[in-house]
């Protein structure tokens, strides 16, 4: 067998390698030919979860109410000159909390504290003598916030689905205690999230009966109200 010289030995080892090369190179490139960058597979995995990660992070929500309008609607009852009139009480002073998750909605939760002497007569139908009157009657006979100072709902169950981007139908259930009574009651509620601020919109209603909150007796007929008070809010809050 005829052998051989060195440097033919040499140029056959520099085309082998040339060769593994050239594969390794082909192996490496993307659909146009372009190299890839090290480490950029694992870099976009990490990326991507770590946009997962904060997709899925609960938002917390501190409550405004210089933001906000909470209004109890009291339907009247009435009689003399305030009969017809409704009472329209808004809650002035109120905190709290809300937290959401985007898009999966849960973990969610909602808590709110309401200061009682905060509530006040607010429809245009009363003057401001008339309002004096009934906000005397709604602390010394109503509301009682010198016994009952604070009003707290605190939710233990939030369900719901999105209704649009960054808009969701939710359903929360909860404590509310009230002259020192606790009754679970469900709130329906339309969450818009619009940046930082959270805006929660809806209504619902109690039997002031179930905790025990009066009317004013017909001697002084100025805060009548049937049993069904209606709660309306538009409450805002903002990202912590």
């Amino acid at each position: 067998m005829r052998s051989l010289s060195l440097p033919a030995v040499a140029l056959c080892i520099g085309l082998t390698v040339a060769g593994v090369d050239s594969r390794i190179s082909r192996g490496n490139t993307n659909s146009l030919g372009q190299p890839f960058r090290k480490g950029s597979s694992i870099a976009s995995k990490r990326s991507g979860n770590k946009k997962m990660y904060q997709s899925a992070t609960t938002q917390r929500y501190r409550l405004d109410a210089s933001q906000s309008k909470f209004i109890a609607h009291a339907l009247a009852g009435g009689l003399l000159w305030f009969k017809g009139h409704d009472h329209l009480v808004a809650v002035r002073e109120f905190a709290g909390e809300a937290q959401l998750t985007p898009n999966s909605i849960t973990p969610a939760s909602l808590a709110i504290t309401a200061k009682t002497g905060s509530m006040v007569e607010t429809s245009s139908v009363f003057t401001e003598p008339q309002k004096q009157i009934i906000n005397k009657e709604l602390r010394e006979i109503v509301l009682l916030p010198d016994r009952y100072p604070e009003i707290v709902f605190k939710s233990t169950n939030v369900t719901g689905k999105a209704s649009a981007l960054n808009q969701y139908d939710l359903k929360i259930i909860g404590d509310l205690t009230l002259h020192g009574i606790t009754r679970q009651i469900t709130i329906p509620t339309k969450v818009t999230v619009t940046g930082n601020e959270l805006r929660a919109q809806g209504e619902f209603s109690i039997n002031r009966g179930d905790f025990k909150v009066k009317a004013t007796s017909a001697v002084h007929g100025l805060v009548r109200v049937r049993d069904k008070v209606e709660f309306t809010f538009d409450i805002v809050g903002h990202q912590q």
